[in-house]
């Protein structure tokens, strides 16, 4: 299983001083990060597309760009791309480019985005909002499968027998499906035969294991290999080096963002008593010390049968070097934890088949 971090490059969004120079800073640290990441061994570093002013990042592929020429190993994707909102071709152009840069290192994580913002900005209508995901992904796999395409739709201008620059170096380039627990969405990247990311950031996660099931059986309707199907679960939460560190230095910051989204959206205020429940063996919170967070990786594992896991550690204003001490446990503590629990399941399966 692949273990890799995700982050929406949380800024302050009623600082004092400049948001240009708030969103400089976060960039900096946000690289120290992703390279960080890649030399302790995690396997991927994922970016969330938001436009809003509580976020930094807009254009994950430049930002996952400048990182791959501090990095070495670690995978690079979106985390998500709204591609409702923008354009498959750019997309496709950005993210091959990120790949000829990274040497074969980028992915696509498309999805229609937890935020609406971007539609409006773009000057899309929100009524066509499944329609143009629809859309919009038919045209992107059909940039993956050939540079000269010919493809029409109802929304976008068709293209006619035109190439697109560059072509990656991963042929083809890899593309997930982010889903928030919607299970029309999950069938879908069943029957395209897509790997699915799923986010869980409430309630039970095993509540969602059946999404995953019906994901598998869409795909074996639509005549997929199922060899080939992926599937993540990406969650909230942190590491320290001890479990009530790692309790107390996550909960403002994470609470504060939740109690701002949930403003927005109608939600009730969350409270330390919830948080605690939630980051206990059967909350969606993965709050601990290594051991206790490789367990539970483990153990969601067993439920899940992913094959990656993404955690997002830095949520709202989490201090740098906080963030830098979770991703440094993530890599040398819980990563090995897990991989010798994982491989030793294998091989205790085997013995008994």
């Amino acid at each position: 299983m692949e273990l890799g971090l995700y982050t929406f490059a949380d800024v302050n969004p009623n600082l004092e001083r400049s948001k240009g120079a708030e969103g400089a800073e976060r960039l900096k640290h946000l690289i120290e990060e992703i390279e960080l990441a890649d030399q302790v061994g995690l396997d991927v570093f994922g970016l969330g597309e938001h436009h809003r002013p509580d976020y930094a990042v807009s254009a994950p592929a430049v930002a996952l760009a400048a990182a791959a020429v501090k990095t070495k190993n670690i995978r690079l994707t979106s985390a998500v791309t709204v591609l409702s909102s923008d354009d498959p071709v750019r997309v496709f152009q950005q993210f091959a480019t990120l790949d000829l840069i990274s040497n074969g290192r980028a992915e696509i994580m498309a999805g229609r985005g937890s935020f609406i913002e971007s539609f409006p900005l773009f000057g899309y209508n929100l009524e066509d909002y499944d329609q143009l995901f629809e859309e919009k992904l038919d045209l992107l796999m059909a940039l993956r499968e050939g540079e000269t395409i010919t493809w029409q739709g109802e929304l976008r201008a068709p293209v006619n027998g035109r190439g697109v620059y560059p072509r990656p170096l991963q042929d083809p380039l890899p593309l997930w499906i982010a889903v928030g627990g919607t299970p029309q969405s999950v069938a879908r990247a069943g029957a395209l035969g897509l790997p699915v990311a799923l986010a869980i950031i409430g309630g039970e996660p095993r509540r969602f294991a059946p999404l995953f099931d019906l994901y598998r059986e869409a795909a074996r309707r639509s005549g997929q290999d199922q060899a080939k199907l992926k599937t993540s679960i990406n969650v909230h939460g942190f590491i320290a080096d001890t479990t009530d560190a790692a309790a107390d230095q996550f909960y403002g910051p994470q609470a504060e963002v939740m109690n701002r989204i949930g403003r927005e959206r109608g939600w009730g205020p969350t409270s330390r008593a919830h948080f605690d429940m939630s980051r206990g063996p059967s909350g969606a919170l993965f709050v601990g010390d290594p051991e206790a967070v490789a367990e539970k990786i483990v153990a969601h594992h067993k439920i899940f049968r992913n094959d990656r896991f993404l955690l997002q550690m830095a949520i709202g204003l989490m201090p740098h070097e906080q963030v830098m001490r979770g991703i440094e446990l993530y890599g040398t503590k819980v990563a090995p934890l897990v991989r010798k629990a994982l491989t030793d399941a294998g091989e205790g399966a085997k013995a008994t088949a």
